[in-house]
């Protein structure tokens, strides 16, 4: 019998803890229910305690320091370009980049070998002709040798004859000797006027040359091809009648005629590439060289770049692009590494760190608020098991665009508001 009242008695006993324990927890996590729907829903941060970076946003335009700009050829009369590589297409030292066409040069390259074949066969003729024209005198030249040989030997005989074959005989040999001297003499003269006959064919051969050389040099400037490896930009046809309709300046295409020295495409170095851009006259102060930054480029939205300033232009010069036109500061941002989808053209914004404070108290600037000219945050904490703002007044060290660097107020590991807890859904 008491054996069994025991076992009745346990039996109760763990039934009633058993309720107890529902009731506790059903209480529990009433309280914590009323206690989460009466905490205001509050984004936070958390205060950090690190280097506090001061920056200077820029924004830019990526272009090449260095870069070879192909034109189109002088000389070569009218210009149509057949062939042309598309924008930001990767070639070789070597590959072909424009084409013009070439049929005029052609005709004209013909017409240049046609006078070099005719000035070589007028060169061949008159060495032939004087060839003939020394043989012939040297013909003439003996006989008129023999002829005074023939004479003295006449002469030799005026012992046996009369004075007045004698004389004859004298005169003959005068005139032999005469007609000698003439030879020779017009032998010489044929030989220099033939030597600068052949002369003057000789510079007329040379001229023939020099203008097949010219023409064979304006065909081959038709071909524009690429100086190194890289990235060719097609540069804007300014003539083009599209222009003029409105809007800017198409690019090169195939079938557009070009003007002498007109560029057609351009080849920057992507290894000098640079981020060009304008800071406000109030932030000139705090920008130096060799300030580094972070470069984050439209394109490329999944990578940031690293570089720094590499120079600033002394003097302001006035930005028309709003009203009133504000004075900047042109600046020039050097990246320290390429990428391989990094083109010349592709806008950009640059973060420069303008200022550092290692071990600071740093929270973002939006957690802070001015009430009665002063600077205050929103500090979480609890009580009695609900979560509630604090506000708490602080110094600032430096302020920068999107963060704070604290002198006093906050320390490592306390959350701050994002935004002010005083201001319920209704107020806004």
């Amino acid at each position: 019998m008491k054996v069994a009242l025991q076992q009745v008695w346990q039996k109760r006993r763990w039934w009633i803890i058993s309720a107890a324990g529902v009731v506790i927890v059903t209480a529990v996590a009433v309280a914590c229910g009323r206690v989460s729907a009466g905490e205001p829903d509050v984004p936070t941060a958390e205060v950090k305690q690190e280097e506090f970076i001061d920056r200077v946003q820029m924004r830019g335009e990526v272009k090449a320091l260095r870069s070879v700009v192909l034109t189109a050829p002088s000389g070569a009369g009218d210009l149509q370009i057949l062939k042309l590589a598309k924008s930001g297409s990767i070639l070789k030292k070597g590959d072909l980049v424009a084409q013009f066409d070439a049929s005029t040069l052609q005709r004209q390259l013909e017409q240049r070998q046609t006078e070099l074949k005719q000035a070589d066969a007028e060169i061949e003729r008159t060495r032939a002709l004087l060839r003939l024209a020394e043989e012939q005198d040297k013909t003439d030249l003996e006989a008129a040798k023999y002829a005074v040989e023939r004479a003295k030997l006449d002469v030799q005989k005026a012992e046996i004859l009369s004075a007045i074959e004698g004389e004859k005989n004298r005169i003959a040999l005068n005139n032999a000797d005469q007609k000698l001297k003439e030879l020779e003499q017009k032998l010489a003269s044929g030989r220099i006027a033939a030597l600068a006959d052949i002369e003057s064919r000789r510079q007329k051969r040379e001229k023939a040359v020099f203008d097949l050389n010219l023409v064979q040099k304006r065909i081959a400037a038709l071909e524009l091809r690429a100086p190194s490896d890289g990235m060719v930009a097609v540069l804007p046809n300014f003539r083009s009648r599209m222009f003029f309709g409105g809007g800017g300046p198409p690019e090169f295409r195939e079938g557009d005629r070009a003007w002498p020295g007109a560029g057609i495409a351009e080849l920057p170095d992507l290894n000098t590439v640079r981020v060009n851009g304008r800071v406000e006259e109030a932030d000139r102060g705090r920008v130096r060289d060799g300030q580094d930054a972070n470069v984050r480029i439209d394109a490329l939205p999944d990578k940031t770049l690293t570089g720094r300033v590499a120079a600033i232009s002394p003097l302001t010069k006035p930005d028309f692009s709003s009203w009133p036109p504000q004075k900047n500061f042109d600046l020039a941002m050097q990246l320290d590494q390429s990428a391989a989808r990094l083109r010349p053209g592709m806008s950009a914004t640059a973060r420069i760190a303008v200022e550092r404070l290692p071990n600071s108290i740093v929270i973002p600037a939006e957690a802070v608020f001015n009430r009665g000219g002063r600077s205050v945050v929103y500090v979480e904490v609890r009580r009695n098991f609900r979560k509630q703002y604090e506000e708490r007044a602080i110094e600032i060290a430096r302020r920068g665009p999107t963060q704070v660097a604290v002198a006093r107020g906050l320390t490592k590991g306390e959350r701050i508001a994002l935004r002010d807890p005083t201001i319920t859904e209704d107020q806004k």
